[in-house]
């Protein structure tokens, strides 16, 4: 995936120059040149800057292309980057509280990976099924990380609003006191390129 997922195939043109977003006052272009020159910033003092990002935005914007392209820069200079969909580091995660007995030696692994990776990116924060024991867990992942000062990067269709409307405050907090927070926005790109 990553071989297509990179910055040498990000392309800007897809995103449009002239439609003004009310919330940022910026256009979909501009919003997202600015992101990804952050981005390289966050890659580029990886090793001397601790920091955690939110991408969220409307389906097909290219919050998950995003990510790629910011794993497989860090893989490439041999930091650890573990990618899960929310679904499945929810489910991991439920496996370690109710099932830790009988847990496969590779899920043994990637749950204690989820704590100590150089950086963890967890996509699609909300399209699993919450409940007060997953909230519990992904607060009790996200406090951990922040505590060892390992990255994390959330992407979500979710608003800000809506994060704190779905997850405790606990978590909400966690998010917005310690993410660089970026509204990605634009025409699914999906359909665009289909089209």
């Amino acid at each position: 995936m990553l071989a297509g997922n990179n910055f040498e195939h990000f392309d800007f043109n897809l995103y449009d120059d002239k439609r003004i977003d009310s919330f940022t006052g910026k256009t979909a272009r501009q919003n997202i040149i600015e992101t990804v020159d952050y981005c390289k910033t966050f890659i580029k003092e990886f090793h001397t800057t601790y920091r955690n990002l939110l991408f969220y935005g409307e389906t097909g914007v290219g919050k998950t292309f995003l990510t790629n392209c910011i794993a497989k820069e860090l893989l490439e200079k041999s930091y650890s980057v573990l990618y899960l969909s929310a679904i499945d580091f929810s489910t991991i995660l439920a496996d370690v509280t109710f099932n830790s007995k009988n847990l496969s030696a590779e899920s043994k692994a990637v749950s204690s990976h989820i704590y100590e990776c150089d950086l963890l990116i967890i996509d699609d924060l909300g399209t699993e099924v919450t409940n007060s024991i997953k909230s519990s867990n992904l607060f009790n992942c996200l406090d951990k990380r922040l505590s060892n000062k390992k990255s994390t990067i959330i992407s979500t269709n979710l608003t800000p609003k809506k994060i704190s409307e779905i997850y405790s405050d606990r978590i909400f907090s966690r998010i917005i006191g310690s993410y660089t927070c970026f509204k990605i926005f634009g025409e699914d790109i999906r359909k665009k390129q289909r089209l």
